[in-house]
């Protein structure tokens, strides 16, 4: 099964090398490959590591190699570059002729420049998900996931999701004992709990410049305490139904719904920062109990408790 790697101008080296060394372990029974792999470049291109792009590399194979290739991942790039019209026709064709079409990273804006992604699913690295949400507004962009799989399409999150992705493809081709084989090979898990919004940054803004701040602070001061919509609503000095029309004006989003947020961010802070069983997490977050934290954090974070403090423990 061929596998052809398009490596664009600015290609992330780390991206790169995620489906050269996934795609390079798998074995049939008489220790042959289970794929060929190609990194198709043409010419010779640059490679980033960060914002620098110190080196460059070449191959054997340039871009018509792609063409009659099963799979094609295409890795990251950087996102503010326009592949060219003819790498752009070369993912169009490999699709048509039904190859497999995955992207790591912001190899996702490439797929969208291609037309992969109208009216699919898809992902990208969760600093760009926005970005491509808003350049492609017929993609339907989840930036909480590590992967998105499609079928045909296939898009997966920053970087080290692009481990996940490739595995996942190998678990589709060869079944689930091949990718645990391949996984315990990388020394990784074969397959990853939670999502990317485990890993999205929080920042709090560095200013509340509604006629709402003294309340959102207010608010943040409380979290620990049993507060509902009249006691937000008092502080304030507004009816509910103002408190609720200002509350989604200013924050986009519902008093309640924006509490519960603040409690989980600080439950990850606490979770990050000290030992405090889940117990008092729960009770310094206004959760109550650890079966109301664990559902709450869990369908925000997209992983349990107990887990993101195993990952992000300081």
């Amino acid at each position: 099964m061929h596998v052809a790697v398009l490596a664009l101008d600015g290609v992330s080296a780390l991206d790169l090398a995620i489906p050269c060394q996934v795609f390079a372990l798998p074995t049939g029974d008489d220790g042959t490959p289970a794929y060929e792999l190609r990194v198709c470049v043409d010419q010779a291109v640059a490679a980033a590591a960060g914002p620098v792009e110190p080196f460059r590399i070449s191959s054997s194979y340039g871009w018509d190699d792609v063409l009659g290739a099963a799979t094609v991942v295409v890795p990251g790039f950087p996102h503010d570059r326009v592949p060219s019209p003819r790498a752009l026709r070369l993912l169009r064709e490999a699709a048509a002729g039904g190859a497999r079409i995955a992207s790591i990273c912001t190899g996702a804006f490439a797929l969208a420049h291609a037309g992969l992604l109208e009216g699919r699913r898809a992902t990208t690295h969760w600093r760009f998900a926005g970005l491509l949400a808003e350049r492609f507004p017929r993609t339907r962009v989840d930036p909480s996931v590590l992967y998105v799989d499609e079928g045909q399409i296939l898009t997966s999150a920053g970087i080290a999701a692009g481990l996940d992705l490739c595995l996942h493809m190998v678990r589709r081709d060869h079944g689930a004992a091949v990718a645990a084989q391949v996984a315990r090979t990388l020394v990784m898990p074969p397959q990853r709990t939670g999502g990317q919004a485990q890993f999205i940054e929080y920042r709090a803004p560095e200013e509340d410049v509604t006629d709402l701040a003294a309340t959102l602070e207010w608010m943040r001061g409380k979290l620990g305490e049993p507060l509902n919509l009249a006691d937000i609503a008092a502080h304030a000095m507004m009816s509910r139904r103002s408190l609720g029309r200002h509350f989604r004006a200013q924050t986009g989003t519902t008093p309640l719904r924006w509490l519960l947020a603040q409690r989980v961010q600080r439950a990850r802070e606490l979770l990050e920062t000290t030992a405090l069983p889940l117990t008092r997490v729960a009770e310094a977050c206004g959760f109550g109990s650890v079966e109301t934290l664990r559902h709450h954090f869990t369908r925000q974070v997209g992983t349990t408790p107990s887990a993101y403090r195993a990952a992000f423990r300081i």
